[in-house]
């Protein structure tokens, strides 16, 4: 009776092991995006459970006369789908600041700058290597709620990266 016990809780640990594999408690990098110019975040996640994490990115876009720098937290979802690819989704909300500088010729300059506000979803597919390393390519949609001088109330935010896991 104790090898039938034993040899369960063997295979039980191991089917659980294997299910999330690869998911570590923390990991670090750089996530590269596109909304209204190219930017990059710092990119950090933090493992809460088995199936969920929390996402938190702080990072700046730049266009021909835009500037923003943001703060992102996504609450996320995550599923295995085989070996160490996972999909992930997830919903958040962040905030930043931009500003606006443009010349029309030596006597017209225009500026602005002001702070925003949005609510994001997030899907994405990531790569976890056997050794510390996690490759991602996401989707962050971002509704703007307040001040949307800075970008027009929708923006599609693509990604993508690398994390160190630790």
């Amino acid at each position: 009776m104790k090898k039938i016990v034993l040899t369960a809780v063997v295979a039980l640990t191991a089917i659980a092991t294997q299910a999330q594999e690869g998911i570590s408690k923390n990991a670090i990098g750089l996530r590269f995006g596109s909304n209204d110019g190219i930017g990059v975040e710092a990119s950090y996640q933090h493992l809460l459970s088995d199936k969920n994490r929390l996402e938190i990115d702080l990072g700046w876009r730049s266009s021909n006369h835009y500037d923003a720098v943001k703060a992102t937290g996504v609450y996320q979802w995550i599923w295995n789908i085989k070996g160490g690819f996972h999909w992930y989704a997830g919903a958040g909300a962040g905030l930043g600041s931009w500003s606006y500088d443009y010349h029309v010729g030596p006597n017209h300059h225009y500026s602005n700058n002001d702070f925003f506000f949005f609510v994001a979803g997030q899907v994405g597919i990531e790569y976890n290597f056997k050794f510390p390393l996690q490759l991602f390519v996401d989707f962050r949609p971002e509704i703007y709620l307040i001040n949307n001088d800075y970008h027009d109330s929708f923006g599609p935010d693509f990604g993508t990266g690398a994390r160190f896991k630790f």
